[in-house]
């Protein structure tokens, strides 16, 4: 497989350890309860009536079963990760510490892009001023009136510009450059299920597999 496919089967790992997870930290799936109402200590004549309490998954009673399938799943991720760092130990560039550079590119690119929107401007702002007299007792108040407000751009529109657009170019380069990296470098790993199933058939699978082995 490529990397691209490589990164795909790291996040189907990544989600199927999830949902296993969640099933062994509800407590009612790995926990049997029973609760006896005694009946009989308030009525002679009563019967004892014993709830057992359904569990909220269909996979309770298999916490040792999904306990080795999240072992077994823990150890594709670290194959899968080692076969991902060779993989891209054999390539020309650093796909790591680029993707970061590119997303500081992106950034600084949106910065300079916007900067070059902003025009000089002047407007009469309605009772935005304010002053000082004196008034005929001798005091002093302030009074309002109205403000001329100019704003004037502080920076070289053109070299900002040039700034965003090399910056732009650069970022585009390499994400194509990274996006042939991602189709033509090949990872040595082989998933251990179709990618395409759900989490209820890779789960099942394992347990009807591993199943002779504790019941040979």
């Amino acid at each position: 497989m490529n990397l691209k496919d490589a990164f795909r089967v790291q996040n189907k790992l990544q989600s199927v350890m999830a949902q296993a997870t969640d099933i062994l930290e509800d407590h009612r799936n790995i926990l049997k309860i029973k609760t006896t109402h005694l009946r009989s200590k308030v009525m002679n004549d009563a019967q004892d009536v014993v709830v057992e309490e359904n569990a909220p998954s269909e996979y309770a009673g298999h916490a040792n079963e999904i306990a080795e399938f999240l072992m077994a799943m823990m150890e594709e991720r670290e194959k899968l990760s080692r076969a991902i760092h060779d993989a891209k130990g054999r390539l020309a560039l650093d796909m790591d510490s680029e993707a970061g550079l590119n997303r500081q590119r992106q950034a600084l690119s949106r910065i300079f892009r916007s900067m070059t929107a902003l025009r000089s401007s002047e407007k009469i702002i309605t009772g935005g001023g304010c002053g000082y007299r004196f008034n005929g007792e001798g005091n002093q108040i302030t009074y309002r009136c109205d403000a001329r407000q100019v704003v004037t751009i502080d920076f070289d529109r053109n070299k900002i510009r040039t700034l965003a657009a090399s910056l732009g170019k650069k970022s585009d380069d390499l994400s194509m450059e990274m996006d042939r990296c991602l189709v033509n470098t090949e990872v040595d790993y082989a998933p251990p299920f179709d990618f395409n199933d759900s989490f209820d058939t890779i789960l099942t699978d394992f347990i009807e597999a591993a199943a002779p082995d504790r019941n040979p």
